[in-house]
């Protein structure tokens, strides 16, 4: 039986789906019985085959030799893309690190559906904001990436248009739905016509009344509780020469972002370091903020930062566990405080939110559901700037990290069969 094929290669986790001929779609396992694969790629600097998801995050925890790499898509559109990054003695280029990672996927794929050459990626609306030719340019390396990978027929679909095709599989009726998928790099936000009649129809291009997007995501609210709650702990903002000077806020930046962690371990930061920690006013800070970069434990902390991220969606409050990595203290992160350091991005996705409806010339009261997807959907104060934003209409949720996948290969069967 023919198989339609999609895959969405996410910030921070990836899928791959598949479709019949006819009838619903699935995501395939992509790790032991796990639908969703993190984006994440290990490196041992003894240049063995890279590793891949957990088994990736694994090989680094355990302290394996090696380099950790995440948020891999959040190169698409930025300089670093055609950067390279040093593993050992050698010098790896970011585009062939998402080859490995698009190239495993792959492999995945055709151990489930045997020999695939036609597929439908998924694309953020922007991968880069205001920049119509960066754009251009991301998705024309992804591309690339992709029939270096084997690919032969690649299309591209946007984001919240498949979570769109994946909800309208559950209509009873026709009704416009908002579309609001918050991932790990994006906002992408459709207003969309779908109902069961329509689901049948080959081309939907007049179903789509807005689509719009910004660069703000999951990484983002993790980077910014950690200026707010962590980086204090290791020097950020700290005053240097008696007062008459303020530690660097790169070291700080970099480290509270996923890509660009590894950009710190090198022997010339190491350096800057310690020269730094000679002026600074409080030289303890500086000492596990050099605990952190020579330790290389970068990752890690991200990761203890992203784990009281998703507790606060549920609780008030969240120790963050960082005392092995900087040697300093466990600190309580309170969602009030998480919130305040939030208050821009989500701001600028109110915003986007206004902005679609008045594109698609619908007001509020029109949209008969929104549905939220994406790995970051499930934070209250999302949730709540959404109401806000469309008071009294439902706000609905599938598989937060599945929906796209499987939109996906629904676009593919409707494109290639």
């Amino acid at each position: 039986m023919t198989l339609f094929c999609g895959i969405d290669f996410g910030t921070s986790n990836s899928t791959v789906s598949v479709a019949g001929p006819q009838g619903p779609a699935r995501l395939i396992a992509l790790e032991g019985e796990a639908v969703t694969l993190p984006s994440a790629v290990f490196w041992e600097s003894d240049g063995s085959a890279p590793v891949f998801g957990r088994a990736a995050i694994a090989a680094y925890v355990t302290g394996e030799d090696g380099r950790l790499m995440r948020g891999l898509k959040s190169t698409l559109g930025s300089s670093l893309i055609d950067e390279k990054t040093r593993i050992g003695a050698r010098a790896v280029a970011f585009r062939d690190v998402l080859a490995r990672y698009i190239g495993h996927l792959r492999g995945l794929l055709e151990a489930e559906a045997g020999a695939v050459s036609q597929v439908v990626l998924g694309r953020p609306v922007h991968f880069v904001d205001d920049d119509a030719a960066g754009d251009a340019r991301a998705q024309a390396v992804l591309e690339e990436i992709a029939r270096g990978c084997g690919f032969r027929d690649i299309a591209f679909q946007y984001e919240p248009i498949a979570a769109a095709l994946h909800y309208e599989q559950s209509v009873a009726r026709e009704e416009l739905v908002l579309i609001v998928d918050i991932g790990g790099g994006t906002s992408d936000f459709s207003i969309v016509r779908v109902s069961p009649e329509r689901a049948l129809t080959a081309d939907r291009a007049g179903d789509i009344l807005a689509n719009d997007g910004i660069r703000v995501g999951g990484t983002d609210f993790d980077r910014l509780l950690s200026l707010s709650e962590v980086m204090p702990h290791l020097g950020f903002k700290a005053s240097t020469g008696g007062g008459k000077g303020i530690m660097p806020r790169h070291y700080y930046l970099d480290l509270a972002t996923w890509h660009r962690i590894n950009m710190l371990y090198t022997q010339r930061c190491a350096s800057d370091l310690k020269a730094l920690r000679a002026v600074a006013d409080r030289p303890e800070l500086i000492d596990r903020l050099i605990r952190v970069v020579e330790g290389r434990h970068g990752h890690s902390l991200a990761m203890a930062v992203e784990a009281a991220k998703i507790a606060l969606s549920e609780a008030e409050a969240a120790r963050i566990a960082m005392s092995a990595f900087t040697g300093g203290p466990n600190p309580m992160a309170l969602r009030a405080r998480f919130e305040e350091a939030v208050e821009a991005p989500v701001q600028r996705i109110s915003a986007m939110l206004g902005s679609v409806l008045a594109q698609a010339g619908v007001g509020a009261a029109d949209i008969g559901t929104v549905f939220m997807t994406g790995g970051s959907s499930g934070l209250p104060v999302l949730r709540a700037c959404v109401q806000a934003a469309l008071p009294g209409v439902a706000i609905a949720t599938g598989d937060m990290l599945g929906s796209v996948g499987t939109g996906l290969a629904l676009d593919a069967r409707r494109r290639f069969a």
